[in-house]
């Protein structure tokens, strides 16, 4: 193939910038939980330079996703991926978002929550380590141990799907059993689980928190924790890589949803 000089005067053109990766929270009260997804938006930006990485919440703290859509609009951003910082298939999931991405004013794609993930799996692992869990030391150990995993909860099946899920990867990566629990909207409660436990012979108890930053309910599930109880997910590594792995998903299969505004102009 015969190579063809570039004209003299021109100059390459300069590559389009990625999708800005908007990482979606829920938002809280708790003013560590804005701190905590700031720090973890700064893990994120540290392990793929010269990617936008900006941060909208559904509610209680800005900024809000609609108001991070508009400006990255009016910055002339070229497009969006929406990653939830959630961990299953909630409303916040299937229609909350979804919904915000077909109002905004520039293509925009929706990528998975969280989700059962060895990633996930390494972080809460972690953090049980870090908690002081140990590995059971012989049979009658492993046979009293067990682990609740606590989430937030939703009414929703396909979430609770999800946290089962999580919760057999944890169980698998342990080696002992991992029991779904709720804060909040689906049962069993912590609490409920830990006695459940402990009826069949399982004392030796911890509580895996599956909450990405401090809040009510992860306070109220390490309230109700016997033992040992893990911190929230937060800025652990493995939570800065499964937000970018969800992001680069999205644009592998994920189609673009234009907002009313980008369709006008198109």
């Amino acid at each position: 193939m015969t190579a063809y000089p570039t004209h003299p005067g021109t100059r390459p053109r300069p590559a389009a910038p990625p999708p800005a990766l908007v990482v979606v929270a829920h938002g809280s009260r708790d003013p560590r939980a804005l701190a905590t997804a700031l720090r973890l938006l700064e893990r994120v930006r540290a392990l793929r330079p010269g990617l936008p990485v900006h941060l909208g919440h559904i509610e209680l703290n800005a900024p809000l996703l609609p108001g991070t859509l508009d400006e990255l609009a009016a910055s002339g951003a070229g497009s969006a991926v929406l990653v939830p910082l959630l961990f299953g298939r909630g409303h916040h999931v299937t229609r909350d978002i979804p919904d915000a991405a077909a109002a905004a004013p520039l293509p925009t794609r929706v990528a998975d929550p969280l989700g059962a993930h060895p990633l996930l799996v390494d972080a809460l692992h972690a953090r049980l380590t870090e908690a002081g869990w140990q590995a059971p030391r012989g049979a009658e150990e492993r046979r009293r141990s067990a682990v609740v995993l606590a989430a937030a909860g939703s009414r929703a099946p396909a979430s609770r799907a999800d946290t089962e899920r999580i919760a057999a990867l944890l169980a698998a990566r342990l080696g002992v059993p991992v029991v779904p629990a709720y804060a909040s909207a689906a049962a069993p409660t912590v609490s409920d689980a830990v006695r459940a436990l402990t009826a069949r012979g399982r004392t030796r108890v911890a509580v895996a928190s599956c909450f990405t930053a401090p809040g009510r309910f992860a306070a109220e599930c390490a309230r109700a924790a016997p033992g040992t109880v893990s911190g929230p997910l937060g800025t652990h590594p493995a939570m800065a890589r499964l937000l970018l792995h969800r992001y680069d998903q999205a644009l592998r299969t994920a189609a673009s949803v234009a907002g009313p505004a980008a369709l006008a102009t198109a």
